[in-house]
């Protein structure tokens, strides 16, 4: 039975499973080895959502899906990993905050890329631009663009909007726009995988995942996201691409016999997904995949991936992220000795 451990202790002798695919947190290495962790994700939209490059067209993608005499081509709309990463970034440094991880010493860290504070587990761990002391850290978080289930013209619609401002009267100015939105229900599998991390840093990184709420542009506002933990593996390599997680996910619900979909575009044009179900076929396809390929990876226990959340969405987390700290800046010091 697995005990508990004090809450800024995260480690390889209370949590073994995690040997595999982290590292302790007194041996973070330079020196980058083969120890990953990736977490399966299935991102539901609940709001509308704003996913685009030039500020009006939707992100889209042409896929090619089938196996054996079914081929069939279809228009994800993709969140790219920026998109993602971005709003991680920002709600982990909020989350430090909170924790009141700078109080000590009235440190502080921020978004901007020259400007980041490189002394706190999220610079760190995610990365940053070389600052004052000239060092750059690269990112040990692994993102890759997501690809909607179903077909951007039952996901992504264009809608009217007319900004009149508060004033009686104005000149001439640009308030009429048409952008596309994504519609609340798209679901969007993805890996976040994780270089060389230590459990407290994956502890964070699910912290993140499961409370962050907002994805894309203009999130005070729209995009209200649910992301839904599936899995957790850990070993010697990286898992699938969410591309084909995505393909193998849209052919496992055809071949659901409790659905009535009965061809590849029955499910790329449904007009809505179960997410449960999804989340079901997506973590079997996952599973299934790793297997057929011979990945070196193994699946942490539910009831590990859960304490490990517990820990990271308690008040206490900050003990934890504070230990984290101290083992961090070590890390780094190693650069300039």
């Amino acid at each position: 039975m697995t005990t508990t451990p004090p809450q800024h202790m995260l480690d390889h002798d209370t949590y073994p499973e995690l040997a595999d695919g982290t590292v302790p947190a007194d041996q973070m290495t330079l020196r980058p080895q083969n120890n990953y962790t990736n977490v399966l994700v299935l991102r539901e939209l609940q709001s509308h959502a704003v996913f685009t490059t030039n500020g009006q067209d939707a992100d889209l993608a042409n896929v090619a899906v089938g196996d054996g005499d079914e081929r069939a081509e279809y228009s994800p709309g993709l969140m790219f990993m920026r998109k993602q990463t971005g709003s991680d970034r920002r709600f982990g440094k909020a989350l430090q905050r909170q924790l009141d991880l700078f109080d000590d010493d009235g440190d502080e860290c921020t978004m901007q890329v020259n400007e980041m504070c490189q002394d706190c587990p999220e610079c760190i761990l995610y990365g940053s631009a070389a600052g004052d002391d000239a060092v750059s850290i690269t990112s040990r978080v692994r993102y890759d663009t997501a690809y909607s289930l179903r077909d951007a013209t039952v996901v992504v619609d264009e809608k009217f909007q007319n900004a009149p401002g508060g004033d009686y009267a104005k000149g001439a100015e640009a308030t009429i726009r048409e952008p596309d939105f994504f519609e609340p229900g798209t679901l969007f599998p993805c890996v976040v995988t994780l270089g060389d991390a230590t459990p407290a840093e994956l502890a964070f990184v699910l912290g993140i995942t499961r409370k962050n709420k907002r994805y894309g542009a203009a999130t005070s506002r729209l995009g209200r996201t649910k992301n839904h933990v599936l899995g957790v593996y850990v070993g010697s390599e990286e898992g699938p691409a969410n591309l084909e997680l995505t393909r193998d996910a849209i052919r496992g619900l055809r071949d659901d016999e409790t659905t009535d979909y009965e061809t590849i575009r029955d499910v790329t044009s449904a007009e809505n997904l179960d997410p449960s179900l999804v989340g079901d076929h997506v973590r079997e396809r996952f599973e299934s995949r790793v297997e057929a390929d011979g990945l070196d990876l193994s699946r942490v226990s539910t009831e590990t991936v859960s304490e490990l959340i517990d820990t990271a969405t308690g008040e206490e987390f900050g003990d934890v992220l504070a230990t984290q700290r101290e083992r961090s800046r070590e890390f780094l010091a190693g650069v300039t000795e």
